[in-house]
């Protein structure tokens, strides 16, 4: 059943090589929603996904080679007429049933609102573990709960979206970003608690190659919505390392030693960086919603 009250609906799957997935992803989403814009934008794929997307009732868009998950976003929300957006897989994890319960949230007066997936619905115990790090470390940094920082499936307002687009990167962390961007211009976030399903065919993530980006999105999340939450606890305990050396080189020796010296320095220093960080990142934001 269509919801009501909301008009001009985009959903927006990137998609590289799901030939296998994609026809039932989008036939599904067309039982549901028969007269809503279904994007496929298809990443340089070497299958036959853009024809199967097609012939199950999707409008494509294409890219010349791969660009990325976080590009094919970036194209899809740029391509969308739609006042909402709803972004999925096309892989067949997410259920087309569930795009109501989000748009549902969504008219009672939020900006994104975030399927959120729920125990069993992780791909592996180590991906489930990272994302439950992701959470706990974003909670902190927002002040807000944060369910799920990694679902690729959410609606958003079309025109608040579409303000940080600069920000979303070309790879798979564009989850991360959006949601971080939110809530740090004050926008209204929501969960929805859903299940994903098993994917249909290979996974486009690598432990390995994308294993190794795992500490420049952590900081990524930090820099982007409040600096000194990280570098503030970097330069005390700078400060207390050096305080303790120095309290023990005055105790053994009656010296105040270089080592000490370097430990405070660093420390005003770091405070310092997050000092100038906070304020670009103030910069960034300021004119976020006008016109």
């Amino acid at each position: 059943m269509q919801q009501v009250g909301l008009v001009n609906l985009s959903i927006v799957l990137p998609a590289k090589n799901e030939a296998s997935a994609i026809g039932a992803t989008v036939s599904g989403i067309r039982r549901f929603y028969p007269d809503a814009e279904v994007l496929v934008v298809n990443d340089g794929s070497t299958d036959n996904t853009a024809g199967v997307a097609e012939a199950a009732g999707a409008r494509v868009v294409h890219h010349p080679y791969c660009k990325g998950n976080g590009a094919a976003i970036k194209t899809g929300a740029r391509a969308a007429s739609g006042q909402v957006i709803v972004f999925m897989d096309a892989d067949g994890q997410h259920d087309p049933a569930d795009i109501a319960r989000l748009l549902e949230v969504l008219e009672q007066g939020h900006d994104m609102v975030v399927g959120a997936r729920q125990k069993g619905s992780q791909a592996s115990l180590g991906r489930g573990l990272a994302n439950g790090f992701y959470n706990k470390l974003a909670s902190w940094m927002t002040g807000h709960r944060i369910e799920d920082l990694t679902s690729g499936f959410r609606a958003v307002r079309a025109d608040k979206f579409r303000e940080f687009l600069y920000l979303l990167p070309n790879g798979f962390s564009y989850p991360t970003t959006s949601t971080m961007a939110f809530f740090r211009a004050g926008y209204s976030v929501a969960y929805v608690p859903i299940h994903a399903a098993k994917r249909i065919g290979q996974s486009h993530i690598r432990l390995l190659r994308d294993g190794s980006r795992f500490l420049l999105i952590i900081f990524k999340i930090g820099t982007l919505f409040s600096p000194l939450k990280i570098f503030a606890p970097v330069a005390l305990i700078m400060f207390l390392l050096g305080s303790g050396w120095y309290g023990y080189t005055l105790y053994s020796f009656g010296r105040f030693t270089n080592m000490s010296a370097l430990l405070y320095s660093g420390s005003v220093m770091v405070f310092l960086m997050g000092l100038i960080s906070e304020q670009i990142t103030a910069l960034m934001y300021k004119d976020v919603g006008r016109e």
